[in-house]
């Protein structure tokens, strides 16, 4: 267990009304981690598990287990961690970088990118519809038999949208989305986060192609079926959907801009808020740019139900928010991650200034991950 420096800790305890030494809010931090999350790495025989919590700026973090099984390596806030889809924040917020910059704009067709509008793909899809999941149905993956983006085109040429209208999560849309952007600032995707985007929120340990002075920060992850070592593996769009790899340390840093702590550079901030526009309702959630949000303070079964997988890998009818604007109420955030070896979650509560990423190198449920966060969010903001 690691803190950030007493003197921020200040900062937090005066945030959640708590008059109490900086030494002894860490304490209670810690306990009360613990009580979410002890449970929660026992039942799913997580290997390593770093949570995360930034509260008006502060970072504190709970640390517990192994990187790797093979040399006893313990995690800390400093090991990289595959993000599986909370990769996907990263896309968006380069796609809002590239509008702000005036290389596209999100009421372009994803035809007009892919085909000069030679085809029709969809039902006219846009950019924002991959930003948001609004296909009518895409399929979560990039078929098999499609290597490459001239292929991945020609396959939506003759693709029907099976609902259209509907929310369909796809690997695919959002994807393409983080390609085009790229393509727009003349850039590949992998150099252009990491050129560009990363530096912007001052990230200094994450990437896509982790370099190899890195690699040894790099923590392997376990299958849950068979508990062999596991990495994350390269196909068409993967850099774009699920690629990134970023340490608890880091995705504290981002979670502080997108709630509007920091000195972001202007165009990233205004970045940052338009992914954060809410885009259409869902049955659970209002969807953004890939983020979530419901009402805080929210019932726990909402948020099972709009992370479960039933919701994810289904179709479902949706209502078009006509004015997007910022939600003025409360709202929590949040967004979930895995790949083989990995599983994640991070959420925040803008207007509490408090944030919490866990990261795991086992792929839990998602429901266990939304459980233990909301019983913590809730313990740390109880009087």
């Amino acid at each position: 267990m690691t803190h950030s420096g007493l003197s921020l800790l200040t900062r937090a305890f005066a945030c959640l009304g708590l008059l109490t030494s900086a030494p002894a809010f860490a304490d209670t931090l810690d306990t009360k981690i613990a009580a979410a999350f002890a449970p929660f790495k026992e039942r799913y025989a997580v290997p390593g598990l770093v949570v995360g919590v930034t509260v008006g700026g502060a970072h504190h973090f709970y640390a517990t287990g192994l990187a790797s099984r093979a040399d006893h390596r313990p995690v800390t806030p400093d090991t990289l961690f595959e993000l599986g889809s909370m990769s996907k924040i990263f896309n968006v917020t380069l796609a809002a970088l590239a509008v702000e910059r005036g290389k596209m704009s999100l009421n372009d067709t994803v035809a007009h990118h892919l085909c000069d509008d030679r085809c029709t793909i969809g039902t006219n899809l846009t950019l924002l519809d991959l930003a948001t999941h609004h296909s009518g149905g895409l399929p979560l993956q990039v078929p098999d038999t499609v290597t490459d983006i001239k292929g991945l085109t020609q396959w939506l040429e003759a693709w029907h949208p099976p609902q259209p209208g509907a929310r369909s999560y796809s690997n695919i849309s959002i994807g393409l989305l983080g390609y085009i952007s790229a393509q727009s600032l003349g850039m590949s995707y992998t150099n252009a986060v990491q050129t560009l985007l990363f530096p912007a929120f001052g990230l200094r340990h994450s990437w896509i192609e982790v370099p190899a002075s890195e690699m040894k920060n790099y923590a392997y992850g376990y299958d849950r079926k068979t508990n062999a070592p596991e990495r994350v593996h390269p196909g068409l769009l993967a850099a774009e959907a699920y690629g990134v790899k970023s340490t608890p340390s880091d995705m504290l840093t981002v979670l502080d801009i997108e709630m509007g702590l920091g000195h972001p550079p202007g165009e990233l901030k205004r970045a940052v808020a338009m992914t954060q526009q809410g885009r259409y309702k869902t049955a659970f959630f209002t969807q953004d740019m890939i983020w979530e949000h419901y009402p805080w303070p929210t019932a726990l079964q909402p948020m099972l139900l709009g992370n479960g997988y039933d919701f994810i890998m289904k179709p479902h009818p949706v209502t078009v928010i006509t004015s997007p604007h910022p939600d003025e109420q409360d709202v929590i955030f949040n967004k979930t991650g895995s790949t083989d070896g990995f599983g994640g979650y991070v959420a925040m509560i803008p207007s509490r200034h408090i944030g919490v990423v866990v990261l795991a190198n086992k792929n839990t449920p998602n429901e266990a991950r939304v459980e233990a966060t909301y019983g913590l969010l809730n313990a740390l903001l109880a009087k």
